[in-house]
């Protein structure tokens, strides 16, 4: 069974990004696909929601299971094919920019054309949703399209990892699950052994990890999560005085607190709140 839907190709393209086709495939053993390099001249990701698959890559058979992704650039020789005994149920987009292969490289998707999401149910959404606005209007509605396809592509840049040779996708998993959590206790006093207990690994390893699933130390991502309350505060609150804002999103010291916002906005907490306020 299938889903699909092929737009127009736009020659002059205003949109940073813009879907050329994108779709849905299911139940389909017989889904084979072999485009020799140079005949394709858009990007490509096939995701698989389930099932397993197959991709010629590097003169290599490789697997694709559920949550696993191949990403093709421009012009590349591409080669995958559905499993007979499980099927694949995959979901794909092919698009194309006049900066996006500059975007992708200074970000490191040429190294790689495997790939695992982290965040799967975000990639899927946001899939659904173009692919449900491609079905409904077409081309009637451009920027729509572009915006949506833009989000696919911002989720698979944010939560993407090379499958090949990656860190233990599932302890890697645990640190995504855990950031909600870490998010909403960032203002009370930041404990590395209980976070690195609730991931089931060493302190070490928990730091270790952390970078290397988003690229900053635990302590980073505190940081901006209390910057964060404290910059919504700053509006809301408009009673509260900034020492009360500073030890409300964790940071008992006026002076550091003024400091590491000073350091991500570029200007004080009091001219925040007197040039955002209403």
């Amino acid at each position: 069974m299938q889903r699909q839907s092929h737009l127009l190709t736009l020659p002059h393209n205003p949109f940073f990004c813009f879907p050329e086709s994108v779709g849905n495939y299911w139940e389909q053993p017989q889904h084979y696909t072999l485009r020799e390099a140079g005949s394709l001249g858009n990007f490509n990701i096939h995701y698989v929601v389930s099932g397993k698959g197959f991709v010629e890559w590097d003169g290599e058979v490789h697997t694709l299971e559920a949550g696993e992704a191949v990403l093709y650039f421009p012009l590349q020789r591409q080669h995958y094919y559905s499993s007979k005994d499980d099927p694949w149920d995959i979901r794909w987009v092919h698009f194309y920019g006049h900066s996006l292969k500059d975007y992708m490289i200074e970000r490191g998707f040429h190294k790689s054309q495997l790939w695992t999401i982290r965040n799967r149910s975000a990639w899927e959404t946001a899939h659904e949703e173009l692919l449900a606005e491609a079905e409904t209007h077409r081309m009637l509605r451009p920027s729509r399209l572009s915006a949506l396809t833009y989000a696919i592509l911002s989720v698979f840049v944010e939560q993407a990892i090379p499958l090949s040779g990656s860190k233990s996708v599932s302890t890697a998993s645990r640190i995504a699950e855990l950031l909600p959590l870490m998010q909403e206790k960032a203002a009370q006093p930041f404990i590395l052994e209980y976070w690195a207990g609730q991931a089931g690994v060493s302190p070490h390893y928990f730091c270790k990890l952390f970078r290397s699933v988003m690229e900053m130390t635990p302590m980073d991502f505190i940081t901006r999560c209390r910057l964060q309350m404290a910059k919504q505060w700053l509006l809301e609150r408009k009673d509260a005085n900034i020492g009360q804002i500073a030890a409300d999103a964790g940071y008992p010291s006026v002076s550091y607190f003024n400091k590491r916002f000073m350091e991500h906005e570029g200007m004080t907490p009091t001219v925040y709140r007197q040039l955002y306020g209403v």
